[in-house]
């Protein structure tokens, strides 16, 4: 079930920022231990939100905002425009899009009305819109936001960038670094009384869920904890994209899951699939 684009989730308010949805990879290249069987037991509800005729994963590149009585927060800033990327990322190179502008206006918000930025981890597809190009340089896209990443995270890719000149730490990680606008926290953080940092390493060596509410876990935010509502039925089913698929799917992901279900959590999800309902695993 695909949740609202607006929803309430306790004393916040949730909005998807969705950019882009559709066709990826093929599923068994994105799950390489799923086999014919499982996927023939689950192709029925899979499709076509989540697996199209040519069994390539259906997903969904969106951020969320959620506005907590004092801030508003965004979480994951998705693709963006601009951004020079690989070319198996071909349909994010050098993209010129206005859907995730639009869909921010449609929310009731611009740029301006953001107090903070959470990134889950520092890919591509989660820090796009970190920063945009203003006149020719590479500047952060929310004049007032405070920029929140995991220390260790940043510090990864600051070694992968120095190694490598990854591309993506350049122009949308480092402007924000050099601007003097991160806030770098530990992967267990609690920021203010409704923000908490849950470590769910594994997608990457850093990778943070953000969670949610005053007193309670009212919503939790999984970044690319799951690619595919298939590891809702299959959780120690890794990911080809995780680092360390073992840590992602044993420890992070089952956790996770297990940690919320029937709990009344609002779970939100990368995949089309973006509501844990209780009971759902």
């Amino acid at each position: 079930m695909t949740s609202p684009l607006t929803f309430a989730a306790g004393d916040l308010t949730v909005h998807r920022i969705v950019e882009m949805c559709g066709p990826t990879m093929g599923i068994r290249q994105m799950l390489p231990r799923l086999s014919d069987a499982m996927l023939a037991e689950h192709r029925g509800w899979l499709a076509p939100d989540s697996l199209d005729a040519e069994d390539r994963a259906i997903m969904m590149f969106q951020c969320y905002v959620v506005r907590t009585p004092h801030h508003n927060i965004l979480i994951d800033s998705c693709i963006g425009n601009d951004k020079t990327l690989p070319p198996h990322m071909a349909d994010w190179n050098k993209r010129q899009g206005r859907e995730y502008e639009l869909a921010l206006e449609a929310a009731g918000l611009r740029f301006e009305d953001i107090d903070y930025v959470f990134c889950t981890h520092l890919h591509a597809d989660h820090v796009g819109w970190n920063t945009r190009l203003v006149e020719g340089k590479w500047a952060p896209t929310f004049p007032k936001a405070r920029y929140v990443f995991s220390a260790d995270e940043a510090r990864f890719w600051e070694g992968q960038y120095a190694r490598a000149g990854v591309q993506v730490f350049e122009e949308s990680v480092l402007p924000v670094l050099e601007a003097g606008r991160p806030d770098l926290v530990s992967d267990n953080a609690v920021i203010g009384d409704h923000v908490r940092l849950l470590p769910t390493p594994g997608h990457t060596p850093h990778h943070v869920a953000v969670l949610l509410g005053k007193g309670r876990d009212e919503a939790a935010f999984a970044g690319d904890l799951l690619h595919s509502p298939l590891q809702f039925r299959y959780p120690d089913l890794a990911s080809a994209i995780d680092r360390d698929g073992a840590a992602a799917a044993s420890v992070s992901r089952r956790g996770f899951l297990e940690r919320f279900a029937e709990t009344g959590t609002v779970c939100c999800f990368k995949s089309p699939s973006v509501k844990l309902s209780p009971g759902s695993t």
